[in-house]
């Protein structure tokens, strides 16, 4: 069995490969290198650079490999951008997945896994947030990811796919050797803050909104570390493979920390002050989103091993710190 991972040479991508790596399990990648680059993909020789929304081009990696799965990491992420572009996320999140999804229907691959976002919840009635909250999204990234959602779940009934949809929610940090890691434009809080720390960055950090009704009137979320999330996208495959129902589950640990709590660990972590100033909210960001964690400890064989937000905040600076000293973003 061969596994394709799509936007396999990008962030969370290129951790999927690596646990893939690990679990003796055969993987090939696809990616457009908007957000990725070759030297982050584990193994460039089995990356393919192209568009997930060419069905021949996706066609013919899936013939010539074996192709049985497909893990689908391949969209764009960024909420300020996507408000800035918003037909830009809708072609390359969901126009792009229907052609993915046409394409295995066409070619017979019916275990897939999605990797989704918390954003389709746009602002919950309740926190936690289970995945049985209304999908309503405050923006077009989380919009777009939804449709992606809703066409697989439409395909599935029609055509009997199998899938996993995650949603994950904020996803940081670094492989602990620094074999991967974020790279390009930085908008999350971990990264921006770490670059900062790091000297990447010569600017202090903008707290989006201090007046949310939360503890110390900064926004909170849920830390997701990214081995994590890659080990939580291995065990959805593994639920498929034995056969099991199809699945939408959150990817979270259950518990938030505010944009000031993140500070904090950053300035644990160096033992020194990181600069910050206020700035007013961020169109398209709810005050708090913490993932109801139950369904995915229930339903996957998935134990989180890096779940503190100082081990996700130690990792995110030394990456960046292994960037700015080789010159690299």
């Amino acid at each position: 069995m061969t596994v394709l991972v799509t936007g396999g040479a990008g962030y969370v991508g290129a951790h999927m490969l690596l646990a893939l790596e690990a679990a003796g399990e055969t993987a090939v990648a696809i990616d457009d290198l908007s957000s990725g680059a070759v030297w982050l993909a584990p193994s460039p020789g089995r990356l393919f650079v192209g568009d997930v929304g060419d069905r021949g081009f996706v066609s013919r990696i899936i013939d010539e490999y074996g192709v049985t799965e497909i893990v689908h990491f391949a969209s764009a992420t960024l909420v300020p951008e996507s408000i800035e572009k918003p037909l830009d996320y809708y072609r390359r999140n969901a126009a792009s997945a229907l052609a993915l999804f046409e394409t295995c229907v066409a070619k017979g691959v019916d275990r897939i896994i999605l990797s989704s976002t918390a954003s389709v919840y746009g602002k919950p009635d309740a926190s936690p947030v289970s995945e049985s909250a209304p999908v309503r999204s405050i923006s077009p990234f989380g919009a777009s990811m939804a449709m992606a959602e809703r066409m697989l779940t439409d395909a599935a009934a029609a055509h009997g796919l199998n899938y996993v949809i995650l949603r994950y929610f904020n996803v940081a940090g670094a492989d602990p050797a620094l074999r991967a890691g974020q790279i390009g434009k930085a908008t999350h809080l971990v990264r921006v803050a770490a670059q900062i720390a790091v000297g990447a960055r010569d600017e202090e950090l903008r707290v989006f909104g201090t007046d949310y009704q939360t503890p110390d009137g900064t926004a909170i979320r849920d830390y997701v570390h990214v081995c994590d999330l890659a080990d939580a996208h291995l065990a959805a495959l593994m639920l498929l493979r034995a056969g099991e129902p199809s699945a939408i589950l959150n990817c979270g640990y259950g518990r938030g920390y505010s944009v000031r709590e993140v500070v904090a660990a950053v300035e644990r972590v160096t033992g020194a002050a990181l600069p910050t100033v206020d700035a007013p909210r961020r169109a398209g960001d709810p005050p708090q989103l913490i993932a109801d964690s139950a369904a995915i400890r229930s339903r996957l064989d998935w134990r989180p091993r890096f779940d503190e937000i100082d081990i996700i905040v130690s990792g995110a600076i030394d990456w960046e710190r292994r960037l700015h000293v080789a010159g690299a973003t």
